[in-house]
This record gives structure tokens, sequence and C-alpha cells, in this order.
């Protein structure tokens, strides 16, 4: 079995007296998609801020590619490789959907600031966002704005962005949400042939598109993990069929 390129012992942080993630313990190896579901305020969003560095866990400790990274700040940890997509589309809307990759491109490259008239004229930066948009599928869209693009593609949009720094792993916060049935099968599509890059954690609230995409599957109910295995070992766990999927894995 394959060393675990993330995995997290014993996570603990708390707001007061919430505690919204209770020692929680996973892993993701490399080539795989693991699922983070549960319920709303089941602790994922906290788990995941605090794989990025955007929270610092109360005890507990992340390792990443053998390393601890538990007290890197967030853009040493981008460096390392991870990736983050945001629930919330966060493209640029008035810029084309290049100028959204080649920005991405320059920041993950560590340039200093340059104005986008710059970034538009730049063949270093150019040629890496055209090959990003080809990559999610985006290649026709490269000069439409975003604010045109529809929802579905403003996702892969996001994720050509997250991949612009050639990250080890995705952590996806919900890609298919505000997605229609039609717009979410082209995106399970696209993460799976995209699978065979990148190891991604997923959090999605579609169980439809865990149940296709995932090779593991975390159950987090109250900021604990209550089970952890294959999408089958998960559907046929009564914790986890009574605390979450209910009648859905029927």
């Amino acid at each position: 079995m394959a060393e675990p390129l993330l995995s997290t012992d014993r996570l603990i942080k708390r707001f007061g007296g919430l505690v919204a993630t209770d020692t929680v313990s996973i892993d993701v190896r490399p080539g795989e998609i693991h699922a983070l579901i549960g319920p709303n305020g089941a602790g994922k969003t906290t788990l995941v801020s605090q794989l990025t560095g955007y929270l610092r866990p109360d005890s507990g400790t992340i390792r990443f590619a053998g390393r601890d990274i538990t007290r890197l700040p967030m853009h040493a940890r981008v460096r390392l490789g991870l990736a983050r997509s945001f629930q919330i589309t966060s493209v640029l809307r008035e810029f084309t959907a290049l100028d959204n990759v080649a920005l991405a491109v320059q920041a993950h490259a560590g340039h200093s600031f340059r104005f986008l008239a710059d970034a538009r004229r730049d063949e270093s930066l150019l040629g890496p966002a055209r090959q990003g948009l080809a990559d999610v599928g985006l290649a026709a869209r490269a000069d439409t704005p975003a604010a045109i693009l529809s929802h579905g593609e403003q996702r892969q949009l996001e994720i050509a962005m997250a991949l612009a720094g050639d990250p080890r792993l995705l952590l996806l916060d919900e890609p298919m949400a505000g997605m229609g049935a039609e717009e979410s099968q082209r995106m399970i599509g696209f993460l799976r042939d995209l699978k065979s890059k990148r190891a991604m954690l997923l959090i999605e609230h579609d169980m439809d598109a865990v149940f296709q995409l995932a090779d593991r599957i975390t159950v987090l109910v109250y900021g604990r993990a209550i089970a952890s295995g294959t999408p089958a070992e998960i559907r046929a766990d009564p914790d986890v069929r009574q605390a979450y999927l209910g009648e859905e894995a029927a």
C-alpha cells in the first residue's frame, strides 16, 4: 500500500465550547480521490482550512509528502503542492478565462506584482495558462469573460487556476455546488480524468457524485470521523446510514 501523500493525526479545533474537529485522523494516498462527507456543520470546511493553513489546529499533526506541515504558513504549503478550490466560485468575473489563469500562474510562480496588461503580453504566463484551460476542457473559451461562462464552466476555470501551481494534491470544496444534472455529470467526467494526474480530497454533498468518484470516503458527524472506507463499505455501515445517508444509501 502506498504511503499517504497527506495525513492528519488526531486534529482538534475548538471555537469556544464548540469542538469543530474532534481528534480527526484521515489520509489521502497518491492517485486517489478521498471524499469527505457529512451534514452541514460537521466540520468539513474547518478541517480543510486546517490542511491549507488558514486555521491552526489546537492539537494534532498534519503531514504532507512525509513532512510535518502543522505549523507551516499557507504560502509554504502551496509551494509544497497543496491547492484548494472554494465552495463559492472565486474567479475574476470581469476578466477573460485566459486572464484568470494567467494571473494564477503569475501568483504561483512567485513573481512580484504586475498589472494585468503585462501578464497579457508575457508568454511565460500565457503558455501555461492556455495549457491549463485545455486541461479542463476550456481551450475554446479562452477569450470569453468569466462572467459569461456557465456556472459549471466557472467551476472548471477555478480548478484550472488551482492547477496553475502544478499541485500534488487538490482540495476541492463542493465543486458540484449549484450545478444542474448535466453540468454535474460533465464535472464528474472531468474529475475522473484528472484523477490519474492528481490526488484529491473532495468535499461534496452530491452523493451520486461521491459514489461515482471516490476511492475512499470518510464521514464526519459533529466534528468526529465516524467511518472511513470504500464506497461499498460506507454504504453498508449502519452507523453511517443512521447518522447521514439515510434513504440515500438504500
